[in-house]
């Protein structure tokens, strides 16, 4: 037995999730619990922070990129064995990829795994409205069930009594567990793609946990968790049960890992070795590529703040531009895609790709995107389908003589410029994947590595 989920949600992006989630990851594991962290939505950098609150992997749980069968069966495996399942929302309660459904949002992954919502208000400016806001979201969508409410940025003891007195008042309406002040002093700092990562940057994990165990009932949110049978293994539908799977390593893949490549999802690692890969990793940063390579796997992540270094590792780079010529296979996402160029702000790079990129003061994109391949590529052939996510500040002046394979699409259809770019057995793309949605993919990718190795 578990307590069901406890899911963190808030009416909008900003109201402080991530802040009471970690609070909470902290002071459940003080108490010696097991606590299994996840995040809604395509989301890297707030599991790294997950992870290092309470010692487990962070999973991802997203409805559109992966499907109901997969969001189940990574939930079922990233809680096994533990006490309750902390899962950290995405933007506001109801927002996903439509207006008129609650596709992709934080309310859907909440029914599918018949959690119990605790719903953080910013409290700034309002005192009884408050009350009205959470009657909305309680009475919006019947389904959900709702543990409690809490309240951030609370200004004073005065405002605490005025927003418990509304809530109180109204019937209908889940207790008021906590209240937190609106000067902790310890939010954590942000950049260009969002908080700093747990590598740079680990927050102050003791004072969050004061903060949740000071201001918050927590005997009175673990007591009212209904007792839930652990989710049962079920056939796994985001692993291969294919020709490789379970068998000793068929290839030896490389995986770029350090604070630079930091953004992949824990499933495309997992599936690529049920898959048959042996994975290698190493540090672009202070490393060589490791020996016997079959293939080559670039996450993304914040290149553009080691330009130096990466320019720096000439055997690295050196040896990028060999493989590659070799024909080894190699697959890269944003910032591995970057690594690729020719240089990223006049700091020289690889070259495998003859591009010049550039970081920009804003955003140049966001959003989700499905990925139809016009051509074969090393993670499936023309015709596969596969789902994931955009997020950089930078762009890159590609020449219109290299391959793109990619149709791309945004969650509600238009269609957007071609991408994926290809060069002998390169495939390069501003889009991380997550091979959850697809698992043909790690099975493809470790194959094509395979037979280029004979």
């Amino acid at each position: 037995m578990m307590l069901s989920p406890l899911i963190i949600a808030a009416p909008a992006s900003g109201s402080g999730k991530t802040t009471l989630t970690l609070g909470l990851l902290a002071a459940l594991k003080r108490r010696g619990l097991e606590v299994a962290p996840f995040k809604v939505g395509p989301d890297f950098i707030d599991p790294g922070h997950h992870a290092a609150a309470c010692g487990r992997v962070s999973r991802n749980l997203d409805g559109w990129m992966c499907g109901e069968p997969a969001v189940r069966s990574t939930f079922a495996r990233g809680s096994a064995g533990t006490d309750l399942a902390v899962i950290e929302g995405v933007m506001g309660l109801f927002d996903g990829a439509s207006g008129d459904s609650d596709e992709g949002s934080t309310a859907e992954i909440a029914r599918w795994l018949e959690g119990e919502l605790l719903l953080l208000v910013d409290a700034r400016f309002q005192a009884r409205s408050a009350a009205a806001l959470v009657k909305g979201f309680v009475d919006f969508d019947p389904r959900l069930r709702f543990a409690g409410v809490v309240f951030n940025r609370v200004g004073s003891a005065r405002h605490e009594q005025l927003l418990r007195q509304a809530v109180a008042s109204t019937p209908g309406l889940p207790p008021v567990l906590g209240c937190l002040p609106r000067e902790s002093g310890i939010e954590l700092p942000e950049r260009h793609l969002g908080l700093v990562t747990a590598a740079d940057q680990a927050a102050d994990f003791a004072a969050l946990a004061d903060l949740v165990e000071n201001h918050l009932d927590l005997d009175g949110l673990l007591s009212g968790l209904r007792e839930t049978n652990a989710p049962a293994p079920i056939f796994d539908q985001s692993l291969p049960h294919g020709e490789g799977a379970g068998r000793r390593s068929r290839v030896r893949i490389g995986v770029a890992r350090d604070a630079a490549f930091c953004f992949c999802y824990p499933e495309n690692l997992e599936l690529l070795t049920a898959a048959g890969a042996e994975l290698v990793f190493f540090s672009p940063l202070a490393d060589t590529l490791p020996e016997d390579l079959d293939g080559l796997y670039l996450p993304g992540g914040y290149p553009e703040l080691f330009l130096d270094r990466l320019g720096d590792n000439g055997e690295l780079i050196g040896q990028l531009r060999t493989a590659a010529a070799a024909g080894l296979p190699i697959y890269a996402e944003c910032g591995g895609l970057l690594l690729l160029c020719e240089g990223l702000n006049d700091k020289p790079l690889s070259g495998i790709f003859p591009a010049r990129a550039r970081l920009l003061e804003k955003r140049k994109s966001l959003g989700y995107r499905e990925v139809t391949f016009t051509a074969d590529t090393p993670l499936g052939p023309a015709g596969t389908v596969a789902r994931g996510h955009e997020f950089h500040y930078s762009e890159l002046e590609m020449p219109a003589s290299v391959p793109r394979v990619y149709a791309l699409r945004r969650k509600g259809g238009a269609e957007l410029e071609s991408e994926g770019f290809s060069c002998k057995n390169v495939l390069a793309s501003y889009v991380h994947l997550h091979f959850g949605g697809n698992p043909q993919l790690a099975e493809n990718f470790v194959r094509f590595c395979e037979r280029k190795k004979r």
